[in-house]
């Protein structure tokens, strides 16, 4: 992949700006890197790059320029193509704008919006995890989650884990230092998918503070899903229309699941391992965040080659 997949970009009328650090990371990593190619016959897939802030008319009238003015869109209806969009888009009646939301593949940010994102096709960005700070790998787990502040919003099971003394339940935001040390005293770390903040799903897989993502659905849009094998490295809680939950439900799963210290140190480990590929580095380091982008990119490069309609 590193000496053979090629991408090519289109040059935006301005550079695009994005709203997240993560989407500016990839743009800059991508541009600077090898896999572009200034030929477009040698490309595997085509990048759009527009910025966040571009009105869905703007974004249409790009669209149609690809279409009228270069061959290459119309070859695969866009399905060779890729763009970038945190908030993702949404579903729209002009042609330009569905052929785009249909076919391209859409990098977006994590949690999307359900109604912006195709699963199997699309794929979301890691959160940004700060590179700087190396995980402390600390042996002794003084408590047995750890509840980022934000990163449960489920009012009564919030009220739960603050009366248990086994829950470290942040009130307010920490630190950086406070922070990444109750990650690495913790033996696990809550999230709640939907409305509460996961941003710090990537700290806590370096940190081996194994995530518990509570959710009422199946998530398919967790970063990196053609790279980590989340079933294995996260546990996954259903908390929503269910009779009996709360903490002590919470408690009685990772106990059933993980009381035994050996499938714990298992799980910890891999999350561990896993932790390489959720990084962002200023300059891309192999197996980081930016080449598991690229991997899943790479992996979409087999197209459909519609064939061009003749206009009578």
């Amino acid at each position: 992949m590193l000496n053979s997949f090629k991408i090519f970009t289109y040059t935006p009328p301005q550079p695009p700006v994005f709203s997240t650090p993560a989407e500016s990371l990839f743009f800059s990593s991508l541009i600077n890197s090898s896999f572009l190619t200034p030929d477009p016959e040698r490309a595997h897939l085509f990048f759009v790059p527009f910025s966040s802030s571009t009105p869905i008319r703007s974004l249409s009238r790009l669209v149609n320029a690809l279409r009228t003015d270069l061959p290459f869109w119309n070859r695969t209806l866009g399905a060779d193509h890729f763009y970038v969009s945190c908030d993702g888009l949404g579903f729209n009646s002009d042609r330009n704008l569905v052929e785009l939301k249909k076919n391209s593949v859409q990098i977006s940010c994590f949690p999307t919006r359900r109604s912006s994102f195709v699963p199997h096709k699309d794929i979301t960005l890691p959160p940004l995890a700060d590179p700087h700070h190396a995980p402390v790998l600390n042996e002794t787990k003084n408590y047995l989650g750890y509840v980022k502040y934000g990163a449960v919003k489920e009012s009564s099971l919030v009220n739960e884990l603050s009366d248990d003394q086994d829950f470290l339940m942040e009130r307010q935001p920490s630190d950086v230092l406070t922070y990444e040390w109750r990650l690495s005293v913790s033996k696990f770390c809550l999230f709640e998918y939907g409305d509460g903040d996961v941003s710090g799903i990537s700290d806590a897989v370096r940190f081996g503070c194994v995530p518990v993502v509570i959710t009422d659905r199946p998530i398919q849009d967790l970063p990196l899903m053609d790279v980590l094998r989340w079933q294995e490295i996260a546990v996954f809680v259903g908390w929503k229309n269910k009779s009996g939950g709360g903490a002590k439900r919470l408690r009685h799963v990772l106990d059933r699941t993980y009381g035994d210290e050996n499938r714990y140190e298992e799980v910890r480990g891999s999350c561990v391992t896993a932790g390489q590929h959720v990084v962002w580095n200023e300059e891309p380091q192999p197996l980081d965040a930016f080449h598991m982008m690229m991997y899943q990119l790479w992996l979409r490069r087999h197209t459909i080659r519609y064939a061009r309609r003749e206009v009578a």
